[in-house]
């Protein structure tokens, strides 16, 4: 059965950051707030981890489309081919925030993700993941707890989350209310283009 644990965003306790990111690295799925929706994740380096999210999203790994929370921007090069500058200031001047970044994977992707040409990168403006993924020292991989056939309550109410995924995940984290408007996604492998609309806007053109 998971844990519930409730933070505060603008204040997150380190002691329970300590004790969520050792679950995280003992290979354990969390349930965590963004800036938009509640995602569901793991560290990176965790295949098992990363299988069970796969499973529970009902879709193969190999195939998903996992985002990647960062804390900021200064490890992009271990996990993204070299970009201009054109595209590192649009990165800079909107993350934190509530976007997704499609982007040309390295060659240093972990093994489960060698296959994958892109990859989409997330800093959201939520203190209590990015202290997450800092004191974790890698990317954690997310995906949104949100499905079409969801009740909204059951993604954005955090006891109601709880209650549903108590038996499938390690940690909940309640931050708060969440909110049940995705991030919006800009491919910016190419002249840069939202392929989904989301929370949030940005003038890139």
């Amino acid at each position: 059965m998971a844990t519930f644990i409730k933070l505060y965003n603008e204040n997150p306790n380190p002691k329970e950051i300590t004790k969520i990111v050792k679950v995280l690295q003992a290979g354990g799925l969390v349930i965590y707030p963004t800036d938009t929706v509640y995602g569901l994740g793991c560290d990176i380096t965790k295949v098992k981890a990363l299988e069970k999210i796969a499973q529970l999203k009902g879709v193969k790994l190999d195939k998903a489309n996992f985002s990647f929370i960062c804390n900021d921007l200064s490890h992009l090069s271990d996990y993204v081919k070299q970009i201009d500058s054109t595209t590192f200031k649009i990165l800079k001047r909107a993350l934190p925030g509530p976007y997704t970044f499609i982007l040309p994977g390295s060659t240093n992707l972990p093994k489960v993700f060698k296959k994958k040409k892109t990859v989409g990168i997330r800093i959201p403006d939520n203190n209590i993941i990015r202290m997450l993924v800092a004191e974790l020292g890698n990317p954690i991989v997310s995906t949104s707890i949100r499905d079409e056939d969801d009740v909204l309550e059951y993604t954005t109410d955090p006891e109601l989350i709880f209650e549903k995924w108590q038996n499938s995940v390690d940690v909940v984290i309640d931050g708060g209310y969440g909110d049940n408007e995705p991030s919006t996604v800009i491919d910016l492998t190419e002249a840069p283009k939202v392929i989904r609309e989301g929370k949030g806007s940005l003038d890139i053109l």
